[in-house]
């Protein structure tokens, strides 16, 4: 295993306890701004981390064009989180919430699965990954809008929704600028051999 692989695992295992499913989990463990708030920084602070862990990836494995692109997108993500904190007006991270950030799945809903990821993927691949992770992120809080306990954090959540609804529409933008990959692309006609 990768350092990178144990970079992440070691992460999630510590990171947080096992988390509560479902929508009503989460929609139960944001009741306020503060909580909304924390839970945006944490997805946007998770994603950018993976992105730089499949950009280290990518690099290890020679393909400079889509490591770069994970970089970009890392730096994207990094923004959004920076952009909270001043909104919030915190000088520091927020704390997670006792017991741990409760997504629907294992990690937040804008973080890439390690198995997403190919040696040979060129930026549309990228691209479609940055994609699913835009809109699984207005997913999440569209229903948070549905689920909100007050006029505030459901006013907050709808913008928020919005926003990721933009950045699926400027992934969809970028997509259309970015070569679509050959047929084939996955085959290495000089594959890695492994050696004892």
């Amino acid at each position: 295993m990768n350092a990178t692989k144990q970079t992440a695992r070691k992460r999630a295992a510590t990171k947080r306890p096992a988390p509560a499913r479902g929508a009503k989990a989460v929609a139960a463990a944001v009741r306020t701004m503060d909580a909304l708030m924390a839970y945006a920084y944490a997805l946007e602070i998770e994603a950018a981390e993976r992105y730089s862990e499949f950009a280290d990836a990518m690099e290890e494995h020679n393909n400079r064009a889509v490591g770069e692109l994970f970089r970009k997108l890392a730096r994207i993500e990094h923004k959004h989180a920076e952009q909270i904190l001043e909104e919030m007006r915190w000088t520091a991270p927020p704390p997670p919430p006792d017991g741990g950030y409760r997504w629907q799945g294992l990690e937040g809903p804008e973080t890439a699965d390690f198995t997403t990821l190919h040696y040979l993927m060129q930026p549309y691949h990228a691209l479609e990954i940055a994609l699913l992770n835009e809109k699984r992120a207005f997913e999440f809080f569209t229903g948070l809008v549905r689920r909100a306990t007050t006029d505030k954090v459901k006013r907050a959540a709808k913008e928020m929704a919005a926003e990721e609804a933009e950045h699926v529409r400027l992934i969809e933008d970028w997509m259309k600028k970015v070569p679509l990959p050959e047929p084939h692309w996955d085959v290495d006609l000089d594959p890695p051999r492994y050696v004892d």
